[in-house]
C-alpha cells in the first residue's frame, strides 16, 4: 500500500510539472503582450520596455520556467520599479497586474471555490445516491419511471440553465432566497449557508443525475451477482438484501467517482462562480486569462492540477477499501 501511494504521488508530481510547462509555453507563443497589458495603454516604448525587465519577460522561455520552479522550492526576489519584493516558498510568482503574490490571491479565492465544491457535494450524494436507491426498490412502477425520465432531464440540463431558473424562481418570483453573496463561514454560518444554497443546487442537481444512473445500475448489478440470489433463496427479505447486504458493493465505484469528481469540481465550479457572483479562484482565472496574468494562470493551473490528481489518487485508495475485491498495485 505505502509503495502504491508513493508512486502515485510521484505520478502526480510528474503530472504537475508537465501540465506547468505546457501552460508556460502556451501563454509563450499566445498573441499580446503582458508588459504592455500591465503598463497600459498610455505607456511609451521605453516604458514598457522597462516593464517587461521587471517582470523578467525579456528573458528566454527555459529561464523564466526555470525561476517558476525555483521560487516554489527556495522563494524569490522580485523587482516592483521601487524596490524588491520578496516572494516565500512556496512562490507562484507576483501577479501583472496587481503585483501581489499569487498564492495570496489564490488563498483569498479558495475558500468560495471550496465552500461551493463541498456544499454540492454533499448536495449531489444525497439526491443522487437516494435518487438511484429509490428507482431499484420501486423498479418495475411509475415511481421508477419518473425518476428515470427526471434524471434524463437532469443530465441533459445545463448548469446556467439551471441555476439561471432557480434565480428567477426564488429569488424574483418567490422571493424566498436573496440574491447569492459569499458571507464567510466564520463570519456568520447561517448566512453563509443561506447565500451558498442557490448556488450549491445549481451545480449539484447536474451531478446528481449522473450519480442517481449510476447508484441505479450499479446497485442492479450487484442484486444479480450469486451471493444475493443465496440470500433470496433462504428467505432474506429484499429490503435488508439492498440494505445490508447489496449496498456496500454498490456503493463503491460511486465512492471512487465522488472523489475524482470532487477534485475536478474546482475547475467545473467556474461557471458557476461566474453566474453567482463569488469571488472564487473561477473569477480570478477568468480575470487572469484576459489580461495575460500568466503567474496566476499557472499558480491556478497548478492548484487545481494537484487537486484532480491527488482527488484521483484518494478515489483509487477508497475504491479499494471499500470492495476488498479490489487489489492496488
Amino acid at each position: 500500500m505505502t509503495a502504491y501511494v508513493l508512486r502515485r504521488l510521484l505520478g502526480v508530481f510528474v503530472v504537475l510539472l508537465v501540465l506547468s510547462a505546457v501552460v508556460y509555453a502556451t501563454f509563450y507563443l499566445a498573441p499580446g503582450d503582458p508588459a504592455q497589458l500591465a503598463c497600459g495603454p498610455r505607456c511609451d516604448p521605453a516604458q514598457v520596455r522597462q516593464v517587461r525587465e521587471q517582470l523578467g519577460l525579456d528573458a528566454p522561455l527555459y529561464t523564466q520556467y526555470w525561476h517558476f520552479l525555483q521560487g516554489i522550492v527556495t522563494g524569490h526576489d522580485y523587482s516592483t520599479g521601487s524596490g524588491v519584493l520578496h516572494c516565500e516558498a512556496p512562490c507562484l510568482g507576483l501577479s501583472y497586474q496587481s503585483d501581489q503574490q499569487v498564492t495570496d490571491l489564490i488563498a483569498r479565492g479558495l475558500p468560495a471555490t471550496a465552500s461551493l465544491a463541498t456544499g454540492a457535494m454533499v448536495l449531489w450524494l444525497l439526491i443522487g445516491v437516494g435518487t438511484g436507491l429509490l428507482s431499484v426498490v420501486r423498479r418495475g412502477g411509475a415511481v421508477e419511471r419518473l425518476l428515470t425520465w427526471l434524471t434524463l432531464a437532469g443530465t441533459a440540463t445545463p448548469v446556467f440553465i439551471t441555476g439561471l431558473g432557480l434565480l428567477m424562481l426564488f429569488c424574483a418570483y418567490l422571493e424566498w432566497l436573496p440574491f447569492p453573496s459569499y458571507v464567510p463561514l466564520t463570519d456568520d454560518p447561517e448566512q453563509w449557508a443561506w447565500n451558498m444554497l442557490l448556488p450549491w443546487l445549481a451545480l449539484a442537481l447536474l451531478e446528481a443525475a449522473k450519480y442517481a444512473r449510476m447508484t441505479r445500475s450499479s446497485m442492479l448489478e450487484t442484486l444479480a451477482e450469486d451471493h444475493v440470489r443465496t440470500f433470496r433463496a433462504y428467505g432474506v427479505a429484499e429490503r435488508a438484501i439492498v440494505g445490508r447486504h447489496a449496498l456496500r458493493g454498490a456503493l463503491a465505484p460511486v465512492i471512487a467517482l465522488t472523489a475524482a469528481d470532487f477534485g475536478s469540481m474546482f475547475g467545473n465550479a467556474m461557471l458557476t462562480e461566474a453566474m453567482f457572483g463569488l469571488p472564487g479562484i473561477g473569477k480570478l482565472l477568468v480575470d487572469a486569462t484576459k489580461t495575460i496574468d500568466l503567474p496566476v494562470v499557472v499558480g491556478l493551473v497548478m492548484v487545481t492540477g494537484a487537486a484532480v490528481a491527488l482527488a484521483n489518487v484518494a478515489a483509487d485508495l477508497l475504491y479499494a477499501v471499500a470492495d476488498r475485491r479490489v487489489a492496488l498495485r
